[in-house]
């Protein structure tokens, strides 16, 4: 690749992946739905938002609430786009889209793709974002999810 502001080439390899989906799915009493998953990079569990890989064709909003069914049970009455993120723009193509769905209650049991071992966690909002605070909740997508929403609830106080 040839940087037209620079007088040199440089090669890059660049990860082309489909864009992926976070939920902030939040119960009727202000409880968070939260999943544990075994993450591979870090050989370790991480507490993280639901989320996923958007299908071909399918639309990000139809992903978070198939992706919050799927791998929780859940699903909501409103769901609310709070934008997108460079997944990790060094090297990868993909975007990062965050949801917010209210008034969400258990409707079905879990429905896991066969390589997904995920325990579900329901915990008040304001323990999750201590979680988040002190570190313990730590992935980086997750964290700008946080992130979005807390720019979303700021300017909407009423939530």
């Amino acid at each position: 690749m040839e940087l037209e502001s620079e007088n040199h080439e440089a090669t890059f390899s660049i990860l082309k992946a489909p864009d992926w989906i976070n939920v902030v799915a939040l119960t009727k009493d202000n409880k968070i739905v939260l999943v544990e998953q075994f993450r591979y990079g870090i050989e370790e569990p991480t507490l993280e938002l639901p989320g996923g890989v958007v299908d071909p064709g399918e639309h990000p909003k139809e992903t978070s609430i198939r992706e919050l069914k799927e791998e929780t049970g859940f699903a909501g009455d409103e769901v609310i786009y709070l934008g997108k993120v460079s997944s990790n723009p060094a090297m990868q193509n993909n975007y990062t889209h965050t949801y917010f769905i209210k008034n969400c209650e258990k409707v079905s049991e879990q429905n896991l793709d066969g390589n997904e071992r995920i325990n579900v966690h329901v915990i008040p909002l304001d323990e999750f974002m201590e979680l988040v605070a002190s570190g313990e909740v730590h992935h980086s997508l997750v964290v700008a999810a946080v992130a979005k929403f807390l720019l979303y609830k700021n300017d909407t106080p009423t939530l």
